[in-house]
């Protein structure tokens, strides 16, 4: 068995009881960094063990995970924060779970997509849903999405925010409204609302811009 555990975005009394449960009962925890699920582990004293799993090393990995698992090992794999393979290493272990006839369980939890949905004040009857813009090729993903009849989210660093606000701007008009959510469920957390000028001026006027964001831009009317 293979359990899909999301974990905390922010803050840890986010966590549920039963992946709480499921994280004490199995035999491997698979974590993306030991530095920062120690955290967690330690804040309600899971004691499992521990391995690194992350897109650096799952090609790798993967066969002998699956053989230790066919010989009755109950993995969990756990990202930072988030739901695994939600923008996220895991959609690969899961394929080959399935592929070879291992039950996958994905607990429902945290992710920063649904609250800054909901918080964005936008149209949600129907949205789609990006994760991060390609690197390569960006400019040509945004002209595609300034057509959509849906409301769009995605995620971006903080780095390259202030460019692609303006490239949002660029494609998708001066008068369309999004919404900014950054660090849901952390301390710093907050919500920007406006059209695409007044939320480029506020950024232009950041010395230094910091935190995980998360953007909804509203649908092509």
């Amino acid at each position: 068995m293979l359990y899909i555990v999301p974990t905390p975005i922010g803050n840890l009394e986010d966590f549920t009881f039963r992946g709480l449960r499921i994280l004490k009962e199995v035999d491997l925890i698979l974590v993306e960094s030991y530095k920062v699920s120690k955290k967690l582990l330690k804040f309600y004293n899971i004691t499992t063990q521990t391995n690194k799993y992350h897109i650096y090393n799952e090609h790798k990995r993967i066969p002998h995970l699956i053989k230790k698992i066919k010989k009755g090992i109950k993995l969990a794999l756990i990202s930072n924060a988030g739901t695994p393979s939600i923008s996220d290493p895991g959609f690969l272990l899961i394929k080959y779970c399935i592929n070879n006839s291992i039950p996958v369980e994905c607990l429902p939890g945290p992710t920063a997509l649904i609250p800054a949905l909901v918080n964005s004040g936008l149209s949600i009857n129907e949205f789609t849903f990006i994760g991060f813009l390609p690197k390569k090729k960006r400019r040509s993903k945004l002209e595609i999405l300034s057509k959509e009849n849906r409301t769009i989210v995605f995620y971006e660093s903080p780095h390259r925010l202030l460019k692609t606000l303006k490239e949002i701007k660029y494609f998708f008009g001066m008068q369309r409204n999004i919404a900014i959510c950054k660090e849901i469920s952390k301390f710093f957390q907050n919500t920007l609302r406006g059209n695409i000028e007044i939320i480029i001026s506020h950024y232009e006027n950041v010395e230094n811009i910091l935190g995980e964001y998360t953007i909804i831009i509203e649908k092509n009317n």
